[in-house]
């Protein structure tokens, strides 16, 4: 279940540990978890590095998503640090965003994005260039599952 309503926040930078695929939106469930592996690892590697943050897709939106978009996959960090392989810290965009926030299941965001791109055309806001899917803490109840979604919106 989402919350119905969508929030106008103004989003500050994030600094991720993340690794960079591109993948098309029905693609992500099958990509997402080698990428955070590699970002997981790398974070064992450099103790103080992890923050108590959360995993955090970034996707860099493109003419055609469907044909694939980068997402940077990665984890929340306490510092800027240097690349390693694949690994890379990455600072999520600052500005106004639409947020709406999903519980329950992860099959159910799709939805949610719908309801979301609804809302911005029904309020006459424009998508910006980036959009964020943060994942709540892990539980084995699905239900109780939470995802919030943000996308910036163009000025």
């Amino acid at each position: 279940m989402m919350d119905c309503a969508v929030k106008i926040e103004r989003l500050q930078p994030r600094l991720l540990a993340a690794v960079r695929r591109t993948a098309a939106p029905g693609e992500v469930p099958r990509v997402f978890k080698p990428a955070l592996d590699i970002v997981w690892a790398f974070l064992g590697r450099n103790k103080g590095l992890r923050t108590d943050g959360h995993n955090i897709f970034l996707y860099h939106h493109v003419e055609r998503p469907e044909a694939g978009m980068p997402v940077d996959f990665g984890v929340e960090v306490t510092r800027r640090f240097e690349p390693e392989g694949e690994v890379r810290c990455v600072e999520t965009p600052a500005g106004e965003a639409a947020v709406l926030v999903h519980r329950g299941p992860y099959g159910g965001l799709p939805k949610a994005h719908a309801a979301l791109h609804a809302w911005c055309a029904a309020n006459g806001r424009a998508i910006g260039a980036h959009s964020l899917e943060i994942y709540g803490d892990w539980t084995s109840d699905p239900q109780a599952l939470e995802t919030t979604i943000q996308y910036l919106l163009r000025v």
